[in-house]
């Protein structure tokens, strides 16, 4: 076997050596600057005061509702209104033919002139048997019989008068009035019909419509609900607050209401009761069975937490979480209870307190644990102008 030259021998080691020397003078590379801290936006929450609303759907009636009948027998002469218009009070609406209750009051009418004239005979008749008896010229019976027949005289003449405003009263019920003052509906007999006292179909119906009632429902549940808040101090009652309507069209009326009415019963179909507000309607724009919404407030809640709906996160289990900045600059996640929205933002029942930072922008780039760097954003969290449920 042959060796390498001497001159390699010498050389190999030499050379195994200095890439050593080499190696380990070497310095090692500096470590990696650490990220600066994600930027979010954050609302630091601050306890207000809330008016806590419940949007209600319900239907309009009428304030006052008057079926026109008939209350005496006839045939229908004219109709006097124009259907759909507004009536007073007292207007004629339906002239019935008067020919028989015209005829028999004229005959009460001579009835009560014949009695009136019997009476007249009998008082100085019964003053002269008077005369007579207390000289004893006629017995005791004659006179009373005399007196007895002044008496019946009188009792006549009350009858005949009676007979007679009975038939004052037939002849004007022959020209149908309105009981009320509203707008009036279509007609449901014309020129010509014959139409009995009392009957089942009204002739017409007048409507009341200013002002004009809502009446919407509410569930019991809720009812307890509030209760139990009210007794807990967490809600105050609020007194003669406005009801905002709601047309069918989303837009809201320009009136507002009154809560005047809250039904004792419930209904054991819908385990709802009814709630009555009462609207002006100066232009009748509002007609009865029209749908509508009713925001009608709850309660007043003191040192309320409110926070912008994309500050709370919803599992798939329903648990509702938020993300804070803690006191040490960190995310850190939050179990919270919300009652309602009011408009835009969460009514808080539980998990945050006052001066907590929730973080509301910049969710997506972060995660529990990791510090960040937080700017307020620049929605306030003052209370909405018109909360709902």
């Amino acid at each position: 076997m042959s060796w390498p030259h001497p001159a390699f021998r010498w050389s190999l080691p030499t050379l195994i050596a200095g890439v050593l020397l080499a190696a380990c003078g070497k310095s090692e590379p500096p470590p990696a600057a650490a990220p600066p801290p994600m930027e979010v936006n954050v609302v630091t929450l601050q306890p207000q005061t809330v008016t806590l609303t419940r949007e209600l759907p319900g239907r309009t009636s009428p304030h006052l509702v008057a079926e026109v009948r008939p209350q005496v027998s006839g045939i229908v002469k004219a109709r006097l209104f124009t259907e759909g218009s507004r009536v007073k009070a007292g207007q004629p609406l339906y002239q019935l033919d008067d020919a028989i209750p015209r005829a028999d009051q004229e005959t009460a009418r001579a009835a009560l002139v014949r009695a009136e004239a019997a009476l007249n005979s009998a008082r100085p008749k019964a003053a002269r048997w008077a005369e007579l008896a207390r000289t004893g010229n006629v017995s005791k019976q004659d006179n009373e019989n005399v007196i007895a027949s002044l008496r019946q005289a009188e009792a006549d003449v009350v009858a005949a008068r009676a007979v007679l405003d009975r038939g004052n009263v037939i002849l004007a019920h022959a020209r149908i009035t309105s009981p009320i003052t509203g707008r009036i509906g279509k007609s449901s007999v014309t020129q010509g019909a014959l139409v009995t006292a009392n009957q089942a179909d009204a002739l017409a119906t007048v409507q009341q419509l200013d002002p004009i009632y809502v009446d919407v429902t509410r569930s019991s549940a809720e009812l307890l609900e509030l209760r139990r808040q009210f007794a807990a101090g967490r809600l105050a009652q609020a007194q003669n607050l406005p009801v905002t309507i709601v047309l069918e069209d989303g837009s809201r009326y320009q009136h507002e209401g009154r809560l005047t009415f809250t039904d004792v019963t419930v209904d054991p179909g819908t385990g709802s009761f009814l709630l009555r507000v009462v609207v002006p309607n100066p232009d009748d724009l509002l007609l009865p069975g029209m749908y509508v919404r009713a925001v009608v407030s709850s309660g007043v809640r003191q040192d309320a937490l409110l926070v912008p709906q994309q500050g709370i996160a919803r599992d798939p289990k329903g648990n509702t979480t938020a993300m804070i900045v803690g006191e040490d600059g960190k995310v850190a996640v939050r179990p919270v209870r919300v009652a309602q929205t009011l408009g835009d933002k969460w009514l808080v029942d539980d998990g945050l307190r006052a001066g907590d930072k929730v973080i509301v922008e910049g969710l997506q780039k972060i995660r529990p644990g990791i510090p960040v760097k937080a700017f307020e954003a620049a929605s306030a969290t003052t209370a909405p102008a018109a909360n709902k449920q």
